[in-house]
């Protein structure tokens, strides 16, 4: 437990700050799952816009140090590869 004023303030601050991220996170995550939903049903249609809320997504966790970079370039690239491989 944080005895001074200021450490207690970081304490609220911190935990406020790891829930927006979790949030942030679970949000990007479930961009993700709804874009795959839409390759496996075979929904051309669904998946372009899911594949754009996606990679939007993806692109601001990246700006945001939710992700590396590396992480979000990779992640872009198998949607990219899904949506593509749509017949």
């Amino acid at each position: 437990m944080p005895n001074i004023k200021s450490a207690e303030k970081r304490v609220e601050l911190s935990r406020a700050q790891n829930a927006a991220n979790k949030a942030k996170r679970s949000a990007l995550r479930t961009s993700i799952k709804k874009f795959d939903a839409a390759v496996a049903a075979g929904d051309k249609e669904a998946a372009s816009a899911c594949y754009a809320d996606a990679v939007r997504k993806v692109d601001k966790a990246a700006g945001q140090n939710l992700i590396h970079k590396n992480n979000a370039a990779r992640k872009k690239s198998s949607l990219t590869k899904a949506l593509n491989g749509m017949n």
